[in-house]
């Protein structure tokens, strides 16, 4: 029964406390991210930002995690956590690619997919535990995605009613 307890808490280089406080980190900044995009309804929101970061966090964590792992630490194990920022920027611009539509001559959900995108490269350096920079993209996010937005939704009006009366 001690070796299965120790199983579910294994030796770490990085604290679980710390471990614990950047995936709460990146729920947090990616709530900020998917927050405007949930405010203007699109389909991939807040839960999705959340989960996009968090995620992205967790492989940042894993990767870090298994260069120090005992069973990992032979010559001829090669673990490169290069590889999973890799890994997590592909699969996040999958998913984002996914949220790409083109219809009617109009491109759909390019700034949703972008903030995608973002959310999981904030969530690998909190992952990583680079806050500093994780807080300040997200900043810039808010900064883009609300202040920005609104400086253009006049003209984003004006088109829509162009659209509607053809």
């Amino acid at each position: 029964m001690e070796q299965i307890l120790a199983d579910f808490y294994p030796r770490t280089e990085v604290p679980y406390p710390v471990i614990l406080a950047r995936m709460v980190g990146a729920i947090l900044l990616g709530a900020v991210i998917g927050a405007e995009r949930e405010y203007r309804a699109h389909a991939a929101g807040l839960r999705t930002h959340i989960l996009v970061a968090l995620s992205a966090c967790v492989f940042a964590i894993l990767a870090l995690e298994s260069v120090h792992m005992e069973g990992l630490a032979d010559e001829q194990v090669r673990i490169d956590p290069l590889r999973v920022i890799e890994a997590v920027t592909a699969g996040v611009a999958f998913l984002a690619a996914g949220m790409i539509v083109f219809s009617r001559g109009q491109v759909k959900g390019l700034t949703t997919g972008a903030g995608m995108w973002l959310a999981g490269a904030v969530g690998l350096a909190v992952g990583l535990g680079y806050w500093f920079v994780g807080f300040f993209a997200t900043l810039a996010c808010f900064i883009v995605l609300f202040i920005v937005g609104k400086i253009e939704a006049p003209d984003d009006a004006s088109k829509a009613k162009k659209n509607a009366d053809r």
